[in-house]
């Protein structure tokens, strides 16, 4: 969360506390300030609408009225929605229960990671100032990209010949030439990003890299070849940088303090594989996108293909 996040937040509780004062001055404030909005049978809380709102970024106070609105019209065109949903027996559908739980595994996982790690210490002033030296491609060196992409998905076979097509390509068009004739299926993306938008494991090879030049990022579904088009300095003092780094370091100690936690508690499990499951061969390392276990696969198969930026 950054810093501008927070503020936002703390106006946009300031606000609704005196949104919902305002609505429980009357005879039945109980009622009033405990339910926004009778849908046929059923209601809409405050405390639903408080949920959306405080999910709601960079929400200003003088904005509070107009949004507080617009999520009260969508929570009970949800609710109408629920209602008949109900109404046909779809909460006892077996794909819908299997969903629910599956949300609600996740739920608890990520409460209960998120409440453990909730003590860890803020950073300290060497720490951040040893991170921001330790990443100069981040701050004192920072850029803003230009970037080309192609996301090519191709097979393993004819991985050596793009890796020799992009090497002899003088631009994008020459690989996108390529493709073509080899009747190989792409598609075209790209945009500006500045550094801090980029993985930082892949942020070296990136800052390595001159306008004009193409890389190629293995990917688990193919490759994506990477030109780009042109950059510029954008250095970042380090006052600038503290919320960045503070932010950065604790989420990282987080993480941490996680993937510990992961291994503690397998440590101390008993686990015994069922019928035809067995335990990998290589032991998986606990990590902290355990409570939802869909993201870890696609962050370490990214994570592994910028490596190979070239």
């Amino acid at each position: 969360m950054t810093v501008f996040g927070s503020a936002a937040r703390l106006a946009t509780a300031a606000a609704l506390s005196l949104l919902l004062a305002a609505c429980g001055s009357g005879s039945d404030s109980k009622g009033a300030t405990q339910v926004a909005a009778k849908v046929n049978d059923g209601e809409v809380t405050v405390h639903q609408l408080n949920a959306v709102l405080s999910r709601t970024p960079n929400l200003q106070p003088d904005q509070m009225e107009k949004a507080t609105e617009l999520a009260l019209s969508r929570l009970i065109d949800q609710e109408l929605l629920v209602q008949r949903a109900r109404d046909k027996k779809l909460d006892r559908d077996p794909r819908v229960l299997q969903a629910i739980q599956a949300a609600e595994r996740e739920i608890l996982a990520r409460s209960y990671m998120e409440q453990y790690t909730a003590s860890v210490d803020k950073p300290s002033a060497d720490e951040m100032r040893e991170f921001y030296n330790e990443n100069p491609a981040l701050f004192a060196e920072r850029r803003v990209y230009n970037l080309q992409e192609l996301n090519i998905t191709i097979a393993p076979d004819q991985l050596d010949a793009l890796r020799g097509a992009i090497g002899d390509a003088k631009s994008l068009n020459d690989v996108v030439e390529w493709l073509r004739s080899n009747n190989v299926v792409f598609k075209a993306g790209g945009g500006v990003r500045a550094a801090e938008q980029l993985p930082l494991e892949a942020l070296p090879r990136f800052a390595q890299m001159k306008d004009g030049q193409i890389g190629m990022v293995q990917t688990r579904d193919g490759v994506l070849a990477i030109y780009l088009a042109g950059s510029r300095q954008a250095p970042m003092d380090f006052d600038k940088a503290t919320p960045f780094i503070e932010r950065f370091i604790i989420n990282r100690k987080r993480a941490d303090m996680a993937k510990a936690e992961m291994k503690r508690l397998r440590d101390t499990a008993e686990i015994s594989y069922m019928g035809n499951f067995k335990a990998p061969e290589t032991p998986v390392e606990p990590d902290a996108t355990a409570a939802n276990p869909g993201e870890g696969a696609m962050d370490e198969s990214m994570k592994k293909g910028l490596e190979g930026l070239k």
